[in-house]
C-alpha cells in the first residue's frame, strides 16, 4: 500500500524524500467535504484527500456510490507526520468529530455511503481503534457505537472537484450550513490539536 502511495506521489510531482517519513490513515464519517476540512485543521496532518473505500465495486465514482449499492463510503486519506501527531490522536479526532452511534449517516446525509468506518493498516492500528471504541461504549455511548472497523484494502481518490471543497467553495450553501458549523464545533472541542494557521 505504501509503495503505491509513494509512486503516486512521485508521478504527481510531490517530493518523495519529503514524504518518506509520513503515514496515511483512513476514516469515513459522513460527507468527505466536512471530514477533509476537520483533519486538515489538525497539527501534524499534511493533507487530507477525499475518496471512496470499504466497498466491493471497482472504480467507484461520486454518482455510483450515491446509489448506496457499491458498498463504498465517502472516505478521507489522512497524510500525517507521526513525529507530530500519532495514530491514536487521529482516532480521537475521528470519534470526536461525528456521532459514531448513527447508523448509515451523519445529519443531514444518510445512506451506506455516509456510514462511520475506522480503517486500519495493521493489527496495531486495529487494536488502538477497538480499545478506544470499548472505552467510548463504556464511558460515553453505553454500547451504542455503530462504527465499523475494517482493513483498508483500496482507496479510490475522488474526482478533482471534491478535493479541498470546503476551503474552495465557502459560499456553497451546504458548506455554510453543514461543513463550516461541523468544523467549528470540532475546533471548539479540541483547540489544543489545531494548527496555528487553521482557517
Amino acid at each position: 500500500m505504501k509503495n503505491i502511495i509513494y509512486v503516486t506521489l512521485f508521478l504527481l510531482g510531490i517530493n518523495l524524500q519529503a514524504q518518506k517519513d509520513k503515514e496515511v490513515a483512513y476514516f469515513a464519517s459522513g460527507c468527505f467535504w466536512c471530514v477533509e476540512a476537520i483533519f486538515e485543521s489538525v497539527e501534524g496532518v499534511d493533507e487530507a484527500v477525499s475518496g471512496y473505500a470499504g466497498g466491493h465495486t471497482k472504480n467507484p465514482t461520486y454518482k455510483s456510490i450515491g446509489t448506496g449499492r457499491t458498498g463504498h463510503a465517502e472516505t478521507v486519506a489522512v497524510y500525517y507526520d507521526p513525529k507530530k501527531v500519532d495514530f491514536k490522536t487521529l482516532v480521537v479526532v475521528f470519534f470526536g468529530s461525528h456521532d459514531p452511534t448513527t447508523v448509515n449517516g451523519q445529519h443531514p446525509d444518510y445512506g451506506t455511503q455516509y456510514r462511520s468506518i475506522a480503517f486500519y493498516n495493521n493489527d496495531a492500528e486495529k487494536q488502538i481503534i477497538e480499545k478506544y471504541i470499548k472505552s467510548l461504549n463504556y464511558k460515553v455511548y453505553k454500547g451504542k457505537v455503530a462504527t465499523e472497523v475494517l482493513p483498508i484494502k483500496k482507496f479510490h481518490e475522488a474526482e478533482a472537484y471534491h478535493q479541498n471543497y470546503e476551503r474552495l467553495n465557502p459560499n456553497n450553501p451546504y458548506v455554510q450550513n453543514v461543513s463550516i458549523p461541523r468544523l467549528n464545533r470540532f475546533k471548539k472541542k479540541f483547540p489544543s490539536l489545531l494548527k496555528k494557521d487553521s482557517h
